[in-house]
Order: C-alpha cells, then structure tokens, then sequence
C-alpha cells in the first residue's frame, strides 16, 4: 500500500507538468474559482454552526458546572480535548458532504477532463461523445451518494468515540484517512468507468490498490493550501495513477 501511496503522490507533480505541456489550465481555473468561492462560504457556516452545536451539547449536558464544581485540572483537560476532537470530527464530516456535493456539481467537468487526460497519454484523437460522458456522470453522481452514506456512517461512529478521552483523541486522524479514500476512491472511478469496469469491479480494484485512494485524496488536502487547484489537479494524477498501475 505504501508504494501506491507514493505512485500517488508522484502522479501530482507529473499532473503539474501534464497540464502544462499540454496547455490545460483552463480547466484548473474555471471550476477553481467556483471552488474556492463555494469552499469560503461553506467553511464561514461551518465555523458559525460548529460552534453552536458544541456549546449546545455542552449547555445540555451541564458540563460546565459540572466541572466548575469538581475544580480538577485533568477533568478540565480531558473535556477540552474532548471539544476539539469533537469540532475537528465536525470538520471533517461537513468538509465529506461538501465535498461530495462539489463532485455531483463538477462530474460533467471531471469526466470530461480525465477522459481527455487518459486520450492524451494513449495518444489518441479525443472526440467528445455526450451518450459517454453522460453516462460517466449518472455514474460519478451515484457514487458519490453511495460513498457519503458509508462516510456519514464511519464519521458517526468516530464522533461518538471523539467523547472518550485517550482513544477519542486519534478519531482524528482515523477520519481523514477515510475521507482521503474516499474521495481518492471517487477520482480514479473515471477512470475504471471508461475501461468498462462495473462499479463492484471498480470497488474490488481499489479495495486491492488502497494505496492510490488515499494518496490520491492526502495530496487533494494538502492542495488546499492553493484553494483554486486542488479538484482538477486530483483528477489529472488519478488518471495518470491509474494508467501507472495498468502499465505497470
């Protein structure tokens, strides 16, 4: 798996020079900007709602007075702990269902791109078929539903156990990685759908190749530095990861 975390990883920098070479920038800045502008507005609702729902949970629960009446330090601690690891599970799961929605959004623009980028490779004449590409996208929608149920389920159990202390304190880290599988899980499917893979045949590939999901959806977060390249720049090296494995 490690090794297909690296295919991954190196698939973003070959994506850099792909879109490059081949002068595909336009489709990096367009669906870019509605990202960002999308992703802004989103996360100052976020912050707003966040906030409420864990001073209302702590309100109910009365564990404030609680703990003003205790006066123990380590109670103290553990509790705010327990509200960070609550808010950055929070996090995680608003930042899943937006993403999803941006993936139903954006599959016209995502099929369209990794098809292009696989004709590229395979030096082909990339002619546009809309019965193909609409079928890619009814198909890249679908999955995206299908992934956020196994998410919202995963990020249940996750925030039920960001309560405990100790072992509430890597809940954390345990959703990213699910999210990054995920959402890398969603990226290569463009992929499989043009090799004619069903989706239970793309689930088992990728079930046996974890590695390049979740490289795929770490390099995606780490994107976010630069808002405007993470979704095309995810897409591009899913399709290069992809065409690796097969050649490989």
């Amino acid at each position: 798996m490690l090794k297909e975390i690296v295919i991954a990883i190196q698939s973003f920098s070959e994506a850099h020079r792909f879109i490059g070479k081949h002068k595909l920038f336009r489709w990096i800045i367009i669906p870019g900007v509605i990202y960002t502008i999308l992703f802004i507005i989103g996360m100052y609702f976020f912050v707003q709602s966040s906030n409420n729902a864990v001073s209302w949970l702590s309100t109910q629960l009365r564990i404030e007075g609680w703990l003003q009446q205790e006066r123990n330090a380590w109670l103290s601690f553990f509790f705010v702990m327990a509200g960070i690891m609550l808010r950055l599970i929070l996090f995680l799961f608003y930042f899943s269902l937006f993403k999803y929605l941006v993936l139903i959004i954006g599959s016209p623009v995502f099929a369209y791109l990794s098809e292009k980028t696989e004709s590229i490779i395979e030096g082909k004449e990339y002619s546009f078929n809309w019965p193909e590409l609409r079928k890619d996208v009814y198909r890249g929608s679908r999955l995206a539903l299908r992934n956020a149920g196994w998410q919202t389920f995963y990020s249940f159990l996750l925030l039920l156990l960001s309560l405990f202390p100790l072992i509430g304190w890597i809940t954390p880290v345990i959703a990213l990685f699910v999210e990054c599988y995920y959402y890398g899980f969603a990226m290569l499917d463009y992929s499989f759908a043009r090799n004619k893979f069903t989706a239970s045949q793309s689930a088992a590939f990728i079930g046996k190749h974890k590695g390049l999901a979740i490289g795929n959806g770490l390099l995606f977060y780490l994107l976010h530095i630069v808002i405007i390249f993470a979704p095309a720049y995810a897409i591009i090296a899913s399709t290069l990861s992809v065409h690796k494995v097969k050649t490989g």
